[in-house]
């Protein structure tokens, strides 16, 4: 480009010294050409320095956040999720929206990943114009507004529901029909060694039960 427009300014000292008309022709044609170059040659330049402004910065997967802790007071829920170096994002980078019964967060391009969580049918209702979330150091802190001003006995729906259903596995007329419910639900949720474990405890039980059965030799 450079080379072109000191082509140019000599063509144009030419042009002022030429006296005869077909020198000038020559010149003026050849001035021209050197122009058309020039403006062909700058709008793709200009082209390519925007697309590299205009280039969005990288950025890699989505990760869902299954980890959080949480704390309640009568006003509010507080729910609090561990990120590695949020503070440092732009606040526009992290945003949670809530309804009445829900709420769900978004982290953009945190080490190249996006983040998200997402609670919903929440245990009762929250005000949504009063909640809102603050960004600490490693860490983001949600404040769900409760409607009504009272200890909730878990997050959602669900885990109540889990609850009751579980509570009422176990409470049954026969105490021993609500231990066995539990050791199964132990078994079925245990690793090797707790399963091991209970079998032992199983086998040595009904091995005293017969023993404990057998006649008495008088």
């Amino acid at each position: 480009m450079e080379e072109l427009h000191k082509d140019l300014d000599e063509v144009k000292e030419l042009l002022k010294k030429a006296s005869r008309k077909r020198v000038h022709d020559v010149l003026l044609s050849e001035k021209n050409k050197i122009e058309r170059e020039i403006k062909n040659q700058l709008p793709i330049k200009i082209k390519a320095e925007t697309s590299e402004e205009e280039r969005p910065p990288p950025t890699g997967y989505t990760v869902k956040i299954n980890n959080y802790a949480w704390d309640q007071s009568d006003k509010f829920l507080k729910i609090y999720i561990t990120l590695s170096g949020v503070q440092h994002l732009p606040a526009e980078n992290v945003k949670v929206h809530f309804t009445e019964r829900s709420f769900d967060l978004l982290v953009k391009n945190l080490n190249n990943k996006n983040y998200t969580m997402t609670f919903n049918n929440l245990l009762k209702p929250i005000s949504v114009e009063s909640s809102s979330w603050k960004i600490k150091t490693d860490m983001i802190l949600i404040l769900c507004r409760k409607k009504q001003e009272e200890k909730w006995e878990c997050l959602t729906k669900v885990e109540k529901e889990t609850k009751e259903k579980e509570k009422a596995a176990y409470d049954t007329s026969d105490p021993s029909e609500g231990l066995m419910n539990l050791l199964k639900k132990m078994y079925a949720e245990g690793d090797d060694e707790m399963k091991r474990s209970i079998n032992k405890a199983w086998v040595e039980s009904r091995e005293k039960q017969v023993k404990d059965d057998l006649p008495i030799d008088i």
